[in-house]
């Protein structure tokens, strides 16, 4: 193993040996049990099976016959899940061909935060990923089955659906991708059309217009934004078939990897002999695997939040420091939008995942030591599904990138590391990602111009306000003030700042998003405003650095004006009303901060349900 990924794991594993021991005996108590519905009384049992066809009550009347649970995000409002609606026959087609059931558990909520950017829906984003959590194991919770199948893509879709399944650790589960849409409107000309509309230069007409030509089928957004990030990462953890992740909806080759997946999921559980659950794969280096393959890629800034929490839920306590670590270690290997102008079909078509994993494997960047759907080894993992004329097959990964303008190899790499950073000062502790920001803009140290709600910032902008170098602080956007909403409404603006050569850069306790790209952002800092944290006592004007290459977030103010100065207060009444707002206030209040997964299954303090 390269040095650094082994000592982090060291570490990780040492940091979480009593969370994870404690995990883990749970799940072995539970799976001591046998096939959960043997425990069910007879009327629980006939309730469990009420409205099945006769030919699947007698086999769920048998202990030694798998029931699949089917846990869905379906909706046909977004484009990313709205595939799934065929995926509950073809599970239990599979199933009944492996001689099992399959029954539809329950339906988690899926939302998009491309439709609910800037709009008070954005407040409950990241509190839904806690949401599916509770959904999933409320699916679960009938004690009827054997497996699960996951249908979820989406941002927090994945992570709840991830932290839900591992309560139920003991039985295996694998996560059933539907694949992106067809490459549009080039990102280039998308981005290009979005900055001539944060100028004033076109209408709103022909922004629909791009944007609807950016996004105009079923399947995934194309950029490399969260909901790919996920599908990437879930693939090098193991927890998808190989090469699934990136198969376009509606094929045959997607149809026969659902039916595959079902299949092998049902060889996993327990009734047909299998021995190891979720809890099992999803240990210690199959999260350092993901972290590896998150900062090679240059993925979702989300992440560093979302797999915090997934780690958690088994056990597992990780930190920004393990990720700077070994984003310092491991060469940015992708240009996928917004890292470069290509999309992630023509990450796929050079190579994609299969490709990747066996570079990382080949320079000891992945543990192949790890348990994995499919079996134990990740090496298995470098292999491209195919149609051929007996069906479904897998041939090995391409020996060299087809594209090597989106994917690289290890020996050549686009930049020597990840391009993620810990940033910390007198204004807190944050993160920044570089892999697509330019090196002049690595530093930069400019007064600060404070606003405390981002639709402020347009009506400044409008103004010619901002035309000058500049920091954008846009505070009291935390976990615990409203939701740590994604700020992405912003990027046209401050990438326009920065085109006119103007050295920008934005500072907040609020997200970014997946598809945050060119311009410097300190972003999930913590303490946030609402608690009284540092950036509650910045003044318009103050003079801030922001430097990526040290890791210092900084106002430079002496500390005699700093120590004296309070903490501005601000009432968010509004911002907790309405739009569904009002019934996620419990969410507010107990919410952990970003380094620590921003959820409320723990507080602050450590303490809570998982661990």
């Amino acid at each position: 193993m390269q040095p650094v990924v082994s000592k982090v794991t060291d570490r990780i594993i040492e940091r979480s040996r009593a969370t994870r021991q404690a995990y883990l005996a749970r799940m072995r108590a539970l799976r001591e049990q046998g096939p959960q519905r043997g425990t069910l009384s007879c009327s629980n049992l006939a309730h469990g099976f009420a409205a099945c066809q006769p030919s699947d009550k007698e086999q769920l009347k048998l202990m030694n016959r798998a029931n699949v649970a089917i846990v869905s995000a379906y909706n046909d409002m977004l484009s990313a899940h709205q595939p799934y609606h065929r995926f509950p026959e073809v599970i239990r087609e599979a199933a009944h061909g492996m001689g099992s059931v399959a029954q539809f558990a329950g339906g988690t909520p899926a939302m998009c935060d491309g439709v609910t950017q800037g709009q008070p829906g954005m407040d409950l984003s990241l509190f839904s990923r806690d949401t599916i959590a509770m959904s999933t194991a409320v699916a679960l919770s009938h004690n009827m089955f054997d497996a699960v199948t996951l249908l979820g893509i989406c941002d927090k879709i994945v992570p709840g659906l991830l932290i839900g399944a591992l309560s139920f650790g003991h039985l295996p589960a694998v996560l059933i991708p539907a694949g992106p849409m067809p490459s549009g409107l080039p990102n280039k000309e998308k981005q290009r059309v979005r900055q001539l509309f944060a100028e004033g230069k076109i209408g709103q007409g022909e922004l629909l217009e791009a944007e609807s030509k950016s996004y105009h089928s079923p399947g995934t957004c194309t950029f490399y934004g969260t909901a790919n990030s996920n599908q990437l990462l879930v693939e090098v953890m193991g927890l998808h078939l190989p090469g699934a992740a990136f198969v376009h909806p509606n094929t045959p080759l997607r149809d026969a990897l659902t039916r595959a997946a079902t299949e092998q999921v049902v060889r996993l559980s327990q009734p047909q002999g299998g021995k190891l659950g979720l809890a099992d794969m999803v240990d210690e280096k199959a999260i350092v695997n993901a972290l590896v393959a998150l900062l090679v890629t240059g993925g979702s800034t989300n992440h560093t939040i979302h797999w915090v929490a997934i780690a958690r839920a088994a056990g597992i306590l990780i930190d920004w420091n393990d990720y700077a670590e070994l984003s310092s270690a491991v060469p940015s290997m992708t240009r996928i939008y917004p890292n470069g102008q290509e999309d992630i079909n023509a990450f796929h078509e050079a190579g994609g995942t299969p490709y990747l994993i066996q570079e990382l494997l080949s320079a000891g960047l992945l543990h192949e030591d790890v348990n994995t759907v499919m079996g134990p080894g990740l090496a298995q993992y470098a292999r491209m599904p195919e149609m051929g004329e007996q069906g479904l097959r897998w041939r090995p990964a391409v020996s060299e990138s087809l594209k090597p303008d989106v994917l690289s190899s290890v020996e050549q790499p686009f930049a020597p590391d990840g391009g993620l950073k810990v940033l910390e000062g007198n204004l807190g502790r944050g993160i920044i990602k570089v892999s697509a920001v330019a090196a002049e803009h690595h530093y930069v140290e400019a007064p600060a111009v404070v606003f405390e709600d981002q639709n402020d910032l347009k009506a400044a902008f409008e103004a010619g306000d901002l035309d000058r170098d500049c920091i954008v602080v846009v505070r009291f956007q935390g976990p615990r003030a409203n939701g740590m909403p994604e700020l992405h409404k912003l990027t046209p603006y401050l990438g326009v700042l920065q085109d006119r050569g103007f050295r920008v850069g934005l500072v907040t306790d609020g997200r970014m998003s997946g598809a945050s790209g060119k311009v410097p952002a300190a972003i999930h800092v913590y303490p946030e405003a609402l608690d009284g944290g540092p950036l509650a006592k910045v003044r318009s004007g103050d003079l801030i650095r922001m430097d990526a290459v040290n890791g210092q977030l900084s106002v430079l103010v002496d500390d005699a004006t700093w120590n004296a100065r309070k903490a501005v207060c601000r009432d968010l009444a509004r911002q907790h009303q309405d739009y569904g707002r009002e019934l996620f206030g419990w969410m507010r209040h107990g919410v952990s901060h970003p380094e620590q997964g921003a959820s409320v299954f723990w507080t602050p303090e450590g303490r809570g349900s998982l661990i």
